[in-house]
């Protein structure tokens, strides 16, 4: 009788949904929605670090993607599709540029010694609260630095390709700065999400995943809507930086507002590539 039970049309019928739940339990899919399905679960005070998280990198990715073509274009006045002068110049800017990134890295690296001692000293929140604020006065000053380097070209300098020395080494100590805020970026934002989910069991690894949502969300936005954003105003990347700019305000305003006050007691818990 058993073995007549387990062949039976019904059983038969059941297994194939059996499996399609099995399939779709280990799909991609499955794994967004139980991301997404999570945020109710999650303690009240991670709202607020996401809305941050989410501001805090709509503020980044435009430097992430215009960086070294701002360089090129509105720091050295070059053009990749104009002259052979200019093609140089925007060459010159590029590389200029990427030496800019090099000088973010290691104030990055640096400044990761210090976050431990700072957040002890002040708190994670007003750490995060002011690196927000320092992107801000950086992302305004490419703003300025490219209508002061603009203007100079277009006044009286036009013959002149390439960037003069002071915006030269304005721009570079821009991207150093940078580095600053950064390295608080891939680091404070993940320990007090782990400080704040600590007592949910395992809901850590659920609660870091949902707070990458909040990475890659900005990124589809600035990646897909940059471009048309610029645009709207005439190109070049100062829309974009603005942007960026009162971004990182607003999150700098809301993390002072909204964020926890925390225990001092800073693990470091960093960002992951890979």
């Amino acid at each position: 009788m058993g073995r007549v039970a387990e062949n039976s049309p019904k059983n038969e019928e059941q297994r194939p949904d059996k499996d399609q739940g099995d399939s779709f339990a280990d799909s991609p899919g499955a794994v967004l929605v139980n991301l997404l399905t999570s945020l109710r679960h999650l303690p009240p005070a991670m709202h607020s670090v996401l809305i941050v998280m989410a501001l805090t990198w709509l503020s980044w990715f435009p430097f992430f993607l215009f960086d070294t073509d701002w360089m090129g274009r509105e720091v050295y006045h070059g053009d990749p599709k104009g002259e052979a002068d200019e093609v140089n110049a925007y060459n010159q800017g590029v590389r200029e540029g990427a030496f800019g990134l090099l000088l973010n890295s290691v104030v990055l690296g640096v400044s990761s010694f210090l976050i431990e001692p700072m957040c002890k000293w002040i708190g994670s929140r007003l750490v995060w609260a002011a690196s927000n604020f320092i992107v801000f006065v950086c992302m305004a000053c490419t703003a300025i630095i490219s209508v002061v380097s603009i203007s100079a070209h277009t006044e009286g300098v036009q013959h002149v390709i390439g960037a003069t020395r002071s915006t030269q080494i304005a721009a570079l100590v821009v991207f150093s700065l940078l580095g600053i805020p950064l390295a608080v970026t891939y680091s404070v934002p993940f320990s007090i999400t782990a400080e704040l989910t600590a007592d949910a069991g395992g809901g850590q690894g659920l609660a870091i995943g949902v707070l990458n949502l909040a990475i890659v969300v900005p990124q589809m936005v600035v990646s897909l809507g940059a471009g048309p954003w610029d645009a709207l105003f005439g190109g070049g990347n100062i829309p974009a930086f603005v942007l960026a700019s009162l971004a990182a305000l607003a999150a700098g305003i809301f993390a002072m507002l909204r964020l926890p006050n925390l225990s001092s007691n800073f693990k470091s818990t960093g960002f992951h590539f890979g």
